[in-house]
């Protein structure tokens, strides 16, 4: 497969309108959306370097081996955690810049081999940057801590400049897809093969909820996940390999600062992380709908596309899609929360 994701540099910052929206709205904007019963802990991030864990991502080389990163402002770095949390390596994203990394997520490079990409994608101002950047590394098959010289694919979206935080590849295609955080959200699918000069265009495809702080496609690319502060919503995937019809919800834990997500390796649940000190990682069982298909059945999620190519939620699947945004209530709690993360990511970088 083709190659594909570049850097810019930090805006000036004010908080204040931000921080009261956040404080106005304390109970409604922390209270979670719904009780995850079935949730467990899975394990705990220990290490103090990582204290805004923003993406993760399950490794394809590596049992029990899950990727995260920090948000921005510091070193390039990639952190390798075990299954009880402890960091086994650091890899270094050579030539790289953590302007606002947000998302990353696990696909292959042109050549098919395992590789990781992490998004600088995050954008507070809501349009200072004229283009983002998503690095690829080649995933290494012996976790050691050093560095990898970085692929850059600088990206700009069709209809101008937003903050994202959510990033995925469809492991059937190894297209990249972003959502954009914003109360209409949008997906966004970049091209089928990556360039390493100029632009990449990333086109709206889909519909996505507001405020969305993390995405993930399932391992057999049958379903995808998008998750926002307040829960999480699993879509099925067309044979376009676009987010389609909503088929469930997840029920995420009370999280501190709640941005990202990825599939367990089996498929079945899905983990989620926080920024915040020795944060506890989630796991949360998928509804019965969103399981992985037994093996040898008909492929049933991969249905919903038109015969246009584009997905087939349809009227019906859109206004769940677009649901969160409904109430003037949970409008102002989303607000307070994108308000008091902004704050909140910021607070030791002033």
């Amino acid at each position: 497969m083709p190659s594909r994701p570049s850097r810019t540099a930090r805006p000036s910052r004010s908080r204040a309108p931000l921080v009261a929206a956040g404080a106005l709205l304390g109970g409604a904007v922390f209270a979670p959306a719904a009780a995850a019963d079935e949730s467990e802990v899975a394990f705990r991030i220990t290490d103090p370097r990582i204290t805004e864990s923003s993406g993760l991502a399950v490794s394809a080389r590596h049992d029990g081996v899950v990727y995260t990163h920090n948000d921005s402002g510091g070193v390039p770095q990639i952190f390798a955690l075990g299954p009880d949390g402890r960091t086994r390596a650091v890899l270094t994203v050579g030539g790289a810049e953590a302007r606002d990394w947000e998302a990353m997520a696990v696909g292959e490079d042109e050549r098919g081999r395992p590789a990781i990409f992490v998004a600088d994608i995050g954008d507070n101002l809501g349009g200072a940057w004229p283009h983002v950047t998503v690095y690829r590394v080649p995933e290494p098959r012996n976790l050691t801590s050093r560095t990898l010289r970085a692929t850059a694919f600088r990206m700009r979206y069709e209809d101008g400049p937003r903050n994202a935080e959510a990033m995925m590849i469809n492991p059937r295609t190894n297209r990249l897809y972003v959502v954009s955080k914003l109360f209409g959200g949008k997906v966004y699918e970049a091209p089928a093969d990556l360039r390493t000069s100029g632009y990449n265009t990333l086109r709206e495809v889909a519909d996505a909820p507001a405020i969305a702080t993390g995405a993930a496609f399932s391992p057999d690319g049958r379903t995808c996940v998008i998750r926002t502060y307040f829960g999480a919503t699993v879509y099925g995937v067309g044979a376009d390999g676009r987010p389609g019809e909503r088929i469930g919800s997840v029920p995420i834990p009370r999280q501190e600062q709640g941005e990202a997500v990825t599939y367990t390796a089996d498929g079945r649940s899905v983990l989620v992380s926080s920024e915040g000190e020795n944060q506890p990682v989630h796991r949360v069982p998928l509804p019965e709908e969103a399981l992985p298909a037994p093996e040898g059945t008909p492929d049933a999620g991969s249905g919903g596309a038109g015969p246009d190519g584009r997905e087939a939620a349809g009227e019906e699947g859109r206004r769940d899609a677009s649901g969160p945004r409904a109430g003037l209530f949970l409008s102002l709690a989303i607000a307070g929360a994108v308000g008091y993360g902004w704050w909140r990511s910021r607070r030791g970088r002033a």
